[in-house]
């Protein structure tokens, strides 16, 4: 099944002002450089955004418009919901603070180091693999995503 990816009230209003602030400076402050940079983060930070969340038989999905991620199912050793305060705290030490969501890398005292793909934060899902590195998403549906993740029974 296919899990939406929409943003949160705190991640739509940052989007919105750096579009108007962006969009500002380009036309009214015209310098060619600042311009090109300007454009490049707001299409990167747009292509990178997680659009969804997927669980397939083999593995977990995070769609975005460029080049989504795959981790195996196999690669998972655990898969929960989460506190929102768990999360609070996080420094991101590098990736995007609200620009279409929050997604790199972050950390805090309480998790460590994380790789983030969340457009909203008030239920995130923590995934730790077998290797130790910890992700975290963030579906619409957080508590149907982990039912569905933990009772998926694969085909034989």
């Amino acid at each position: 099944m296919i899990y939406k990816a929409s943003l949160d009230k705190t991640a739509v209003i940052i989007t919105n002002i750096v579009t108007l602030l962006f969009g500002a400076l380009i036309v009214f402050n015209f310098i060619l450089p600042l311009a090109i940079i300007l454009l490049l983060t707001y299409l990167i930070c747009l292509l990178l955004k997680p659009l969804s969340y997927e669980i397939t038989e083999d593995e977990l999905i995070i769609r975005r418009l460029l080049k989504s991620v795959h981790i195996n199912r196999s690669d998972i050793e655990s898969l929960k919901l989460i506190d929102k305060s768990a999360i609070s705290g996080s420094i991101r030490t590098f990736g995007v603070g609200g620009l279409f969501g929050w997604f790199g890398k972050f950390a805090n005292t309480q998790l460590g180091n994380m790789t983030w793909y969340v457009t909203r934060r008030d239920k995130p899902i923590l995934i730790i693999k077998k290797d130790s590195k910890k992700i975290l998403i963030s579906p619409d549906e957080a508590e149907a995503f982990v039912a569905e993740f933990k009772g998926f029974k694969p085909i034989s």
